[in-house]
């Protein structure tokens, strides 16, 4: 074959450009390459940062001091959650028994059984990213769905998608109905079970010592008090922060969901999902590249600390696909206000109806 001939071959063969695998091949190897130290330095850190809230809210019932070390402890949740979270994708170690315990470990004080985790968020959420009728992760309700909604469920709704609702949302769809209430068919079923009765035992005997130690100091009042304010609260919090993450992640009136038909893993993990720059300070105590999202859904084998580097690849490669910005409050405001219900067919988010 001569070389006019190569050319005219190579002409009717148009490059891959909506073909994930080709994003991934233009991620730097080095991108891959975990740190146990780092990823050591990571978790005490972030054990230590959890440890003083603890301690001082038990040691203090100030009501401002109290707001102050929820708020931490709030935080200190998240963060461990995340790097659990990374852990539980196989990115933090190289061992794939070490990822697993340090997931288990690290999702107990956000109450998160790791093996149904895994299932949902692991498997369907990255596996379907914004796909209709898949991807459960705040799955946006069409105008027909919402009118065909009783009294209740759309009052529900209306107060999930507020403002303030990413919380309840998270809560009630994520934790609750995704995670505890269900069990897995087949081979996952075993496991989820195991790591529901084995994370119900850690926090029963954390609840517990709470208890006792509140009865002690405070007696009957402090029983209850004591659990309450080392244990429910940060975790209500946590949950706050986390819907809220996951939302600004993959809500916003230019990302879009796709209908079964036409949703691709390139148009899910690329087109529907946010590369979001944080104060650099929260970032590196709490958040650890969590919101540099695009390059996660990417490739979920990225560890965190490789996920900056990972994004300036990807964003170089293709500076027409990816969404980036800077975290702003004033328009999470308003696409909160936009994004309410989903045209799949027009691909738009709409407001409620009048």
């Amino acid at each position: 074959m001569t070389s006019s001939d190569t050319s005219a071959h190579t002409a009717v063969l148009p490059p891959r450009t909506h073909s994930l695998n080709d994003v991934r091949d233009i991620i730097p190897a080095s991108c891959y390459q975990r740190s146990t130290g780092r990823a050591v330095l990571a978790l005490v850190q972030a054990w230590v940062l959890y440890a003083i809230p603890m301690v001082g809210l038990a040691l203090t019932n100030t009501w401002w001091v109290l707001l102050v070390w929820w708020a931490l402890a709030g935080l200190a949740v998240s963060g461990l959650f995340v790097l659990g979270h990374d852990a539980s994708h196989g990115a933090l170690l190289d061992s794939r028994k070490a990822n697993r315990v340090v997931a288990q470990v690290c999702m107990v004080p956000s109450f998160h059984v790791e093996a149904a985790w895994d299932l949902g968020h692991n498997r369907i959420h990255h596996g379907y990213t914004t796909r209709q009728g898949f991807d459960f992760v705040w799955h946006p309700a069409t105008v027909q769905e919402y009118a065909a909604m009783g009294r209740f469920a759309r009052l529900r709704h209306r107060v999930e998608w507020s403002r303030l609702g990413s919380g309840a949302y998270f809560l009630r769809t994520v934790w609750w109905q995704k995670m505890w209430r269900f069990n897995a068919p087949g081979k996952r079923h075993d496991a989820i079970v195991r790591d529901k009765l084995v994370l119900s035992a850690v926090l029963l005997l954390a609840f517990g010592g709470a208890a006792t130690f509140g009865a002690l100091t405070d007696g009957v009042f402090g029983a209850f008090w004591v659990p309450f304010k080392m244990l429910v609260v940060p975790f209500l919090l946590f949950v706050q922060v986390i819907g809220w993450t996951v939302y600004v992640h993959h809500v916003a009136p230019d990302i879009r969901w796709w209908p079964r038909k036409e949703w691709s893993q390139f148009k899910g993990q690329m087109e529907s999902t946010t590369i979001l720059r944080v104060p650099a300070v929260v970032n590196r105590l709490f958040f650890h590249n969590i919101f540099v999202h695009v390059p996660h859904h990417v490739d979920a084998r990225i560890p965190f600390h490789q996920l900056p580097a990972a994004a300036t690849a990807i964003a170089e490669a293709y500076p027409q696909t990816v969404r980036s910005g800077k975290l702003s409050l004033r328009e999470y405001v308003r696409d909160a206000k936009a994004c309410k219900l989903y045209d799949f067919d027009a691909g738009t988010w709409l407001p409620y109806p009048r």
